[in-house]
């Protein structure tokens, strides 16, 4: 049983939206910061946006343009990624991560401590 668990990706077409969900299983998402990453063929896994411990921060990557919007919900123990105008590029597996030792969610992956199995998103044009 791994800590966070991911879903909610699927298939969408260009242009469309999909909403992200990552779940803590034996953990508090509130006491983390907490990323989702992606990472697509051929491609190092890349930062999208973050959510500080306790949910009073986010941050974002300039790329994405304002598309991607990270929450969380304290009663359901869960963090979403909301994404609007969603292109080929976007398509990857996503993965949630959790950092215990940082208040703001850093960019790199290696700082993070508990990872989900991911969830694929494809983008068809």
């Amino acid at each position: 049983q791994v800590p966070l668990i991911e879903s909610g990706g699927g298939l969408v077409q260009a242009g469309g939206s999909l909403r992200l969900s990552c779940a803590g299983f034996g953990l508090t998402l509130s006491a983390y910061s907490i990323a989702w990453f992606r990472q697509a063929p051929g491609k190092e896994r890349e930062f999208v946006a973050g959510l500080s411990r306790s949910g009073g921060a986010t941050k974002y990557v300039d790329p994405l343009k304002g598309r991607f919007t990270i929450s969380g919900d304290n009663a359901l123990n869960t963090v979403e990624l909301r994404m609007n105008s969603l292109n080929s590029e976007d398509t990857a597996v996503y993965y949630c991560a959790a950092d215990r030792d940082n208040w703001y969610p850093p960019l790199s992956d290696h700082e993070y401590d508990y990872w989900g199995q991911g969830t694929q998103v494809t983008v068809s044009s």
